[in-house]
């Protein structure tokens, strides 16, 4: 027995079907605890039409890093 492909509209982002249902849905609690740990940062949508994704975003934070002058360690001869 064939199984049969229903093709779906694109849906625009942020748009959800017909048939979700979201009534009783509750905040997850957790979810800001859970961001912190994975080192989930949430881009502004301008700063997020520079930065698409996190390569480039990493690309940029470590050009930034690279600019900052090394720290001089101040020892003790004595």
């Amino acid at each position: 027995m064939k199984k049969t492909i229903f093709k779906k509209e694109i849906l625009e982002e942020n748009e959800l079907l017909p048939e979700y249902d979201f009534t009783g849905a509750r905040p997850n609690k957790y979810a800001e605890s859970i961001a912190k740990k994975r080192g989930i940062v949430r881009l502004e949508p301008d700063v997020k039409k520079i930065f698409p994704d996190s390569d480039s975003v990493n690309k940029a934070l470590r050009a930034i890093i690279s600019a900052y002058p090394k720290k001089v360690s101040k020892k003790v001869v004595g």
